[in-house]
């Protein structure tokens, strides 16, 4: 199923025809005649001396296992890789067009694009249960019940705070029934061992690094966590397809390899997020699922129909016109649809 705009698909074949008029063997501008034969016979266009702006995080270790392969480099392209704290660190990134393409939980990607930020979802990476409630010993908190009248760290706009509103919802309390902090994942964390908070919606891998250091994860529900999005602006997709074709490629040769390879996956998520092997171990293989369908589709919209409507009652989204106008424009399946992890080995 494919959601995307009949100009935006108009766009998407003018840029690859475009794209195939380059020359295979020079760069633009160097006054050389272009050559039609990638046109004429299929060949990939040469991605030799373009510029992709993309994220990684530690939340979607396949972006981990991508940047540490170097995989797109060995295509030609520059690089410029920006880390992403949070869904809502890679949105704002996406907006201000500091990155061409980020990943967030799928709820941030549709709360963008009801707020109006030109985004799509050219992938699906992962559908992991990254969030849940945690407390520490001495809070008193055993359940959602408990968590009335308290204080609770959550980041806004990412899926550990919708995870929040939903467990709320799910255990008949308002979102007026506790005072939310507003703060970064690591600050959240930070927040609830130095007493700040008596919970905090919590985020893998840090939320797993709690556990290790005594944290309960006292309210759990993989239903509640949206799945992974891996977003692009649409005029990086209407300028350079050939590119978001790359990324979705490399990305689904990372899928294989990281199922091929835990322990090396696991081993590069304990590098660059600062954990325990076993710590990163454990967020790779009990609580990120990567053998899920890559195209995104009807499966993601479904998740996304339920937590569309808490956009408009906070007030996030000014109306539920504009949620479902972003869930009739959010997917774009193309680039998945045709994703070829081989042109990697």
């Amino acid at each position: 199923m494919s959601r995307t705009t009949p100009f935006l698909r108009s766009a998407l074949v003018a840029g690859a025809a475009a794209a195939a008029l380059l020359l295979s063997g020079c760069v633009a501008g160097e006054g050389q005649a272009a050559e039609p034969e990638p046109a004429e016979t299929g060949e990939a266009v040469s991605l030799e001396g373009q510029t992709l702006n993309i994220d990684f995080a530690t939340y979607n270790p396949l972006s981990l296992v991508i940047k540490d392969q170097g995989w797109l480099e060995d295509t030609g392209l520059t690089v410029n890789w920006v880390q992403s704290a949070g869904s809502n660190k890679a949105n704002e990134a996406l907006r201000a067009g500091a990155i061409d393409v980020g990943s967030t939980a799928g709820s941030a990607a549709l709360l963008a694009r009801s707020n109006g930020s030109p985004i799509q979802v050219i992938d699906i990476f992962s559908q992991p249960e990254w969030a849940a409630l945690v407390t520490v010993d001495g809070k008193g908190i055993e359940s959602v019940d408990d968590l009335k009248g308290k204080q609770v760290a959550a980041t806004k706009g990412t899926d550990p705070y919708f995870f929040l509103l939903q467990s709320l919802e799910a255990e008949g309390l308002a979102p007026e029934d506790i005072t939310v902090q507003n703060l970064q994942h690591a600050d959240g964390w930070a927040a609830l061992q130095n007493g700040s908070v008596d919970a905090w919606a919590g985020l893998d891998p840090i939320m797993a690094g709690a556990e290790e250091q005594g944290a309960s994860l006292f309210y759990r529900n993989v239903d509640f966590n949206s799945y992974g999005f891996l977003n692009a602006t649409e005029s990086f997709i209407a300028d350079k397809p050939e590119v978001a074709q790359a990324v979705v490629d490399a990305y689904e040769h990372a899928r294989a390899w990281a199922e091929e390879n835990p322990e090396e996956t696991a081993a590069i998520l304990a590098e660059v997020a600062g954990l325990d092997e076993a710590v990163a171990t454990k967020v790779i293989t009990e609580r990120t699922n990567l053998d899920v369908d890559n195209v995104p589709g009807d499966a993601q919209v479904a998740v996304l129909e339920k937590v569309g409507p808490i956009f408009v009652e906070l007030g996030d989204v000014a109306s539920q016109q504009q949620v479902d106008d972003a869930l009739d424009t959010l997917i774009n399946d193309e680039f998945a649809t045709a994703a070829d992890p081989s042109r990697f080995e």
